[in-house]
C-alpha cells in the first residue's frame, strides 16, 4: 500500500508540474499576441500624425506628446508590468490627439484619416481581446501556484507569480486603449474597461495631475 501511494503522489506531481508548463507557455503565446498588436499600433501612429499634422501643423505640442510617448513605449523591454506603464502616457497622448481632431471637420473628413481610424480602432479591439486572454491565463496559473497542494510543485520548481497587464488606472480611467468612433457627435475617443460597452466617453473632468487627465478640446474654430 505504501508503494501505490508513492506511485499515486508521483503521478500527482508529474501531472502538476506538466500542467505549470503548459500553463507557463500558454501565458507566452497570450503575450506575443499583446506584443503584436501593440505593435501594430505603433506602426499606425506615426501616419496618424502626419495626417493630422496636414490639418493641424500648429498643434506641434500634441504632435510631439504622441511621438515621444509613441517613442517610450516601442523601446520598453521589460515586464507586463512595465510595459503598461510606458503604454499608459501614450493613451493619454492619443486621448489629446483625438480631442483636437474634433476641431477640424475636414480632417475627420479625409479619407486617409478615415482608414487610419478604423485600421486602429480593429487594433484596439485586438489588443483589448489579447489582453483579457493574457490575464486570464495569468489569473489561473497565479492561482495555482498560491493554492495547496500545487504551490508545493511550484516552490520545488520555481514556478513564480507571473505579473499582469493592465494600464495603470490613473491614466485610463475606467479602460484601457482608446475606441475611436466618429459616427456621431460628441467625443472621437471612448476608454470603455473590459466589458464596457463601446459608447461615447463623458466629458473629461478638469485635470487634477494624474496621467489619466484629458486635457479639454479648444474652443471650436469661428473660421468658416
Amino acid at each position: 500500500m505504501v508503494l501505490g501511494l508513492i506511485v499515486i503522489v508521483a503521478i500527482a506531481a508529474v501531472l502538476s508540474y506538466n500542467r505549470f508548463v503548459s500553463q507557463k507557455n500558454l501565458i507566452r503565446d497570450a503575450w506575443a499576441n499583446i506584443d503584436t498588436e501593440l505593435r501594430r499600433r505603433y506602426d499606425l501612429i506615426p501616419n496618424l500624425v502626419e495626417t493630422v499634422r496636414g490639418y493641424a501643423s500648429h498643434e506641434r505640442e500634441v504632435l510631439e506628446n504622441v511621438t515621444r510617448a509613441r517613442a517610450a513605449a516601442t523601446g520598453a523591454t521589460g515586464s507586463p508590468a512595465e510595459q503598461a506603464a510606458a503604454e499608459g502616457p501614450l493613451v493619454a497622448a492619443l486621448r489629446q490627439l483625438f480631442a483636437v481632431v474634433e476641431n477640424y471637420p475636414d480632417l475627420k473628413a479625409n479619407q486617409n484619416f478615415l482608414a487610419l481610424q478604423g485600421e486602429l480602432t480593429n487594433t484596439e479591439d485586438r489588443l483589448q481581446t489579447a489582453r483579457r486572454f493574457y490575464n486570464a491565463n495569468v489569473r489561473d496559473y497565479n492561482r495555482r501556484v498560491q493554492s495547496v497542494p500545487s504551490n508545493i510543485i511550484a516552490g520545488m520548481f520555481s514556478f513564480k507569480e507571473e505579473e499582469f497587464f493592465e494600464v495603470d488606472e490613473s491614466l485610463r480611467g475606467e479602460a484601457g486603449v482608446p475606441q475611436v468612433d466618429f459616427s456621431g457627435p460628441g467625443p472621437a475617443v471612448s476608454f470603455g474597461g473590459e466589458g464596457a460597452a463601446s459608447a461615447p466617453a463623458a466629458p473629461p473632468a478638469p485635470p487634477t495631475g494624474s496621467g489619466d487627465d484629458v486635457v479639454p478640446p479648444p474652443p471650436p474654430s469661428t473660421a468658416a
